[in-house]
């Protein structure tokens, strides 16, 4: 409901603005009552009885949530692109008028300026903010529609999609799009460098990707209606430059018994009971013979061996499509406190521009980044991101980079016959090795005397737990 308030409150300021241009030009034939002087410039057309001076003035009012139903009935009907999109529910009976109109007061104080500038980016972070507590408050359901900003910055930072097509066929809220045209502009880039196309199957998470993305004037084809990738693939010519996604984990209600013949299944049929190595092959499917996809997995996708996963993962990483694999910590997403990895997987290194890196694939162990941000929820600082896109881009050699060099309990790059060792198992942990804590100035007394002192601690600690055990134990009429 928030969020509607919210876009609506973006359309009027943004038709506002451009009204008040056009009548400062009406001298040089300028018409401010024709839509397609909006339209031109990316601008829907707000009919009176939507805009929001209209509405706040009727904030106390009875009726407003009636008004502000017909206010989107209304933009709906006089912007076809906006069709079934936004919400109509504020004249339900349930919903208490006064608080409704406190609310318009409310978001009617967010300060104007500049339509491209300001304005847009309070309105937008305003829009990010519900969604996340939204997210928080729905706990796993909130997974559906919202995937962290420090993993969706990090997902785009590693990727670099300065320009051509972007793809997220399970595009939540569209974060992943917001993020890589933030990319694209903070690189000197411009809004449009990139063609975005989205597919989610999730009506209300549809509508508020819709939203979001015309909040901040970002173009983009989500399909004609939410619908399921699998089983209604919208965009099926399309071969993306760039995937970008954060699937359902481990979805075991993919209709996957209706598709064991599918033609995306080319690395082998991926296991009814879930959907993670379907989602994979379609991604590859719909990338262009250079693209490069960035994704997450739970960690299961790693190493699992059931149902054939294992020897899809074989496929995969013998086709040499694996690029890089990184684990991430725990508690960073709404949706689950188990952690989970990125998968990145490439077609340019098939293709010549990196034939240095054939044959290979980059292991991050990121577990040990990351900071706090409440009692359940972790976030990726910055310096973390920074650190992690930085040694993919010096392992790629991309133009602009350091010197790749492996570092001890953090990065490694493994040859396929190494993978293969480990049985192509993709588990970071194991190619890293442990962080090498000895320095060059300390002695052989030295790390014996630290050591000794850590094995005196876990031993005093071993000895305490026991303790507690024992008791615990007597506590209830078992005495070990």
């Amino acid at each position: 409901m928030v969020l509607g308030l919210i876009f609506l409150k973006y359309v009027s300021d943004a038709f506002e603005e451009r009204r008040a241009q056009l009548l400062a030009e009406a001298d040089q034939g300028a018409d401010a009552e024709d839509p397609d002087e909006y339209r031109a410039e990316n601008i829907f057309w707000v009919p009176r009885e939507a805009r929001w001076s209209q509405l706040q003035a009727q904030a106390k009012q009875p009726t407003i949530g009636k008004l502000v139903d017909d206010a989107m009935v209304a933009i709906e009907r006089d912007n076809p692109s906006l069709k079934g999109v936004l919400p109509k529910e504020y004249a339900r009976p349930g919903l208490d008028k006064q608080r409704l109109g406190e609310l318009l007061d409310l978001i009617g104080s967010i300060g104007l300026g500049n339509r491209e500038n300001r304005s847009k980016d309070i309105l937008g972070r305003v829009y990010e903010y519900f969604l996340s507590e939204f997210a928080s408050a729905e706990g796993k359901k909130g997974g559906q529609f919202y995937t962290p900003r420090s993993v969706v910055k990090l997902l785009v930072e590693m990727l670099a999609p300065y320009r051509g097509r972007v793809f997220d066929p399970c595009c939540g809220s569209g974060g992943m799009f917001i993020q890589s045209e933030k990319f694209v502009e903070a690189h000197g880039g411009k809004l449009g460098d990139i063609s975005i196309f989205g597919q989610e199957s999730n009506p209300t998470t549809w509508r508020l990707a819709k939203m979001n993305l015309a909040i901040r004037g970002i173009d983009a084809n989500l399909g004609a209606e939410n619908a399921n990738s699998f089983h209604r693939d919208q965009h099926k010519d399309l071969k993306a430059d760039y995937v970008l996604a954060n699937p359902p984990f481990n979805d075991s209600d993919w209709g996957g018994d209706r598709l064991r013949e599918d033609v995306r299944w080319k690395f082998g049929v991926p296991p009814v009971g879930s959907a993670n190595f379907a989602w994979v092959q379609h991604f590859i499917h719909h990338l262009s013979p250079t693209g490069i996809a960035g994704f997450v997995l739970a960690n299961g996708s790693m190493s699992s061996n059931q149902s054939g996963e294992g020897d899809i993962r074989r496929t995969l990483i013998e086709a040499d499509l694996v690029d890089c694999m990184v684990a991430l910590p725990g508690q960073l997403f709404y949706s689950t406190q188990i952690p989970v990895c990125l998968w990145f997987l490439a077609r340019d290194k098939r293709n010549g521009r990196f034939r240095e890196r054939r044959g290979e694939t980059l292991f991050i162990d990121a577990r040990k980044l990351g900071r706090m941000i409440d009692r359940t929820h972790r976030e990726l600082t910055g310096e973390d991101i920074a650190l992690v896109a930085d040694t993919y881009h010096a392992w790629r050699g991309d133009q602009g980079s350091r010197k790749y060099e492996d570092v001890a309990g953090f990065c490694k790059a493994a040859r396929h016959d190494e993978i293969a060792a480990h049985g192509f198992v993709l588990t970071p942990g194991r190619y890293v090795g442990a962080i090498d804590v000895q320095t060059e100035d300390e002695s052989f007394e030295q790390r014996m005397g630290r050591l000794t002192m850590q094995l005196r601690e876990q031993m005093t600690m071993a000895a305490r737990l026991e303790g507690e055990i024992r008791e615990r134990l007597r506590s209830i009429g078992y005495v070990v």
